[in-house]
């Protein structure tokens, strides 16, 4: 129930961002997800860096690719797919458990914030995403009695 609950107010706080602000939060459930996930820096990390490397590749392909529309969402979303699974193949440092490695979070969430990333770019993305997962986290202490949120394991 709490997936649903943080996708919900993920939604709420993604439509809020891009009307208020202009900025997109890196896609409409990345916000949810990602405050689910803020009690665990490695995680976040390690989902930034399969994002940055999506989109350092789309960037790169941009160059001799026509990348344009639904093509550029399609190959966001590939790409964010091979790197995040290619976080879950890195090798654990020192007593780090399965829970505190540096994998993505999900598949999807890193090409859908490469995605915005070439859109709007990468301080404006991550920063935005970052204040509306905040804002989401904050939400669900306050409609769950300010209990601790335990992270899901996705």
């Amino acid at each position: 129930m709490l997936i649903a609950e943080a996708i919900g107010l993920g939604l709420v706080a993604s439509l809020f961002f891009v009307e208020a602000v202009g900025f997109a939060a890196g896609g409409f459930v990345v916000p949810g997800y990602i405050a689910l996930f803020l009690d665990s820096p490695l995680r976040l990390l390690g989902t930034v860096l399969a994002a940055t490397a999506t989109y350092l590749c789309m960037r790169a392909a941009g160059r001799f690719l026509l990348i344009y529309g639904r093509r550029s969402l399609v190959l966001a979303v590939l790409l964010g797919f091979v790197f995040g699974s290619l976080t879950t193949r890195m090798p654990r440092i020192g007593a780090l458990d399965e829970q505190g490695a540096l994998t993505a979070i999900g598949f999807i969430i890193p090409g859908l914030l490469a995605y915005w990333m070439t859109r709007q770019g990468i301080v404006r993305t991550l920063s935005s995403m970052l204040v509306a997962a905040t804002l989401v986290r904050f939400a669900l202490i306050i409609i769950h009695g300010g209990a601790l949120l335990e992270t899901p394991l996705l």
